[in-house]
């Protein structure tokens, strides 16, 4: 006999599992699958525009141009003469300019898109990794400060000042920030080999003008002899090649954030939390006024932020100074896919939220979603690190999630505590249940009156058993520090090690170690890397 339909599965409430598993086709126009079609498939824009825009670009930032070039700058030439091809694509990762190069994670970016275009270059179609610096961007909070650690276990965490408003790419870099952070180079406990190679990258990345321009030069100081291409779309010829995209979006602006709220409403519909809203009147433009970075919303005929604009007045800004005008995250992603022959997007999950509203945008600019790429997640284990957590059998990935928990559930299982084991919570619900059994036989409706008991108090136990898991990890901490030790090289101020933790303090511990085995992994891996 049927027992009636059977209820189909719930879709995964993680956007970026739902993504993996292909559930979200109505939303991405591709997975990564379909890297080999998305390959293959022609893109028609003006190369030679955008090859000589790059040059520019990497002249005035002193990567180019020189009488005696460096391995990287000569990498970097061949690499924009191998972009002029007619088939030709790239791989794109960014971020905000972060200071020292911000978290690790930003260096896992670039060496990801680094890792997925050797992946997929051939000589008969080149694929370059590319790493759009997120210059116009306002929010200094993001990027004014990062975390390192020093051998002696001291955290250093600098945060400079800086003016607010404006975009990023506009802050002049200030002589007094380079010797702070020198200073903070010569306090950090680390064999001076390394503090010199790391102290050679920073003076070639403090002689850039502006705080993007150090940005710029610190990751291709690092991976640009692996072929990597950065690019500030601030700089005036990068801006002039997005001029008609930013022009296409002010003819019809709101139609573009329609498109976005409408997914947002899908998205909703389907269980998830959209990312990226835009309420009535906004666009996705901001305009820059007398240093402030506004964004433009539509008044009646005209368009408003500090002033009141009309759409021809707009439009003659953009021609004027295309770099006045920028993208908001619901446009920027098009933007950048507007001027690059783009393959595949190294994000991050915040990201591919956004991307998931923004099909209908791309549309809207006659342009298809690139494939988005779930970028190389790294969690570094130095060798202290590396031997606490063998000594406990836990997995970076598993403190992260629950530190005291699993640390405390470590020690109980060494130390045979009884009174936490499951196996005492595994009696007790089977004594439980033959008292149920038991009282049923004498009276039915009792059963379920037990039933309930039984919940209810071993719901309970299981809530005092992580209370005493937690208590062994708070002893354990107070008798050696244990605890605090993993997470602050784990959890630094709570975040993830990857989302806080710089990545210069791997290389001023440790040399080039660990670049050396970042560009050894496979493109998209989630590992946990021990460095040796």
């Amino acid at each position: 006999m049927s027992s009636g339909p059977t209820k189909a599965p719930r879709p995964p409430q993680n956007l970026s599992d739902a993504y993996r598993a292909g559930l979200l086709g109505a939303f991405f126009g591709r997975r990564p699958a379909d890297l080999t079609a998305a390959l293959n498939e022609p893109r028609e824009l003006d190369r030679t525009a955008l090859v000589s825009a790059l040059h520019a670009y990497h002249t005035d930032l002193g990567l180019t141009g020189s009488k005696k070039p460096d391995a990287a700058s000569r990498q970097l030439s061949e690499q924009l003469e191998r972009l002029s091809h007619p088939a030709a694509r790239v791989v794109v990762a960014g971020q905000q300019a972060g200071l020292l190069l911000g978290p690790a994670y930003s260096v896992h970016k670039a060496a990801d898109a680094v890792l997925l275009s050797r992946q997929l270059s051939s000589d008969a179609l080149p694929v370059l990794p590319v790493f759009w610096i997120a210059s116009q961007d306002h929010d200094v909070d993001e990027v004014a400060s990062t975390s390192l650690l020093d051998f002696s276990e001291t955290e250093f965490r600098p945060r400079l000042e800086l003016p607010r408003g404006g975009p990023v790419g506009r802050i002049e870099w200030k002589a007094e920030w380079t010797d702070d952070l020198k200073a903070l180079i010569a306090a950090f406990d680390a064999p001076e080999p390394h503090k010199a190679s790391v102290r050679a990258h920073l003076d070639f990345a403090f002689a850039g003008k502006t705080y993007a321009d150090v940005f710029a030069r610190l990751i291709h100081r690092l991976l640009g002899e692996h072929g990597l291409i950065v690019l500030d779309p601030l700089h005036p010829a990068l801006a002039a090649l997005m001029a008609p995209a930013l022009a296409r979006e002010l003819e019809r602006p709101l139609l573009g954030p329609e498109r976005i709220e409408a997914a947002a409403a899908e998205l909703e519909r389907l269980g998830y939390v959209p990312q990226l809203r835009r309420p009535p009147g906004a666009t996705n433009l901001f305009i820059e006024e007398a240093g402030q970075r506004t964004l433009l919303r539509v008044e009646g005929r005209n368009f408003g932020a500090g002033q009141t604009y009309s759409a021809a007045e707009l439009q003659g800004i953009l021609a004027r100074d295309p770099s006045a005008i920028t993208p908001a995250a619901g446009l920027r992603p098009v933007i950048q896919d507007a001027v690059l022959p783009t393959v595949a997007f190294v994000v991050g999950p915040g990201e591919l939220a956004y991307a998931a509203e923004l099909r209908g945008v791309y549309e809207l600019h006659g342009l298809g979603q690139p494939v988005y790429w779930p970028r190389l997640s790294v969690t570094w284990l130095e060798p202290n690190v590396a031997r606490l957590l063998e000594r406990f059998d836990l997995s970076a990935a598993d403190f992260q999630r629950d530190p005291a928990g699993r640390l405390g559930r470590a020690l109980a299982k060494q130390q045979q505590a009884g009174a936490l084991s499951q196996d005492r919570l595994n009696t007790l619900s089977e004594q439980f249940s033959a008292l149920a059994s038991e009282l049923g036989a004498l009276d039915p409706t009792l059963v379920s009156s037990v039933e309930r008991t039984r919940s209810r108090t071993l719901a309970r136990l299981e809530r005092h058993r992580e209370q005493g898991f937690k208590a062994l990890a708070r002893a354990e901490n107070d008798k050696a520090g244990q605890l605090d030790r993993l997470k602050k090289h784990l959890l630094p101020a709570g975040q993830p090690q990857e989302r806080e933790m710089n990545f210069l303090t791997f290389l001023l511990k440790h040399g080039d170690t660990p670049l050396k085995m970042l560009l050894e992994q496979e493109a998209g891996a989630r590992v946990e890397l021990k460095i040796p």
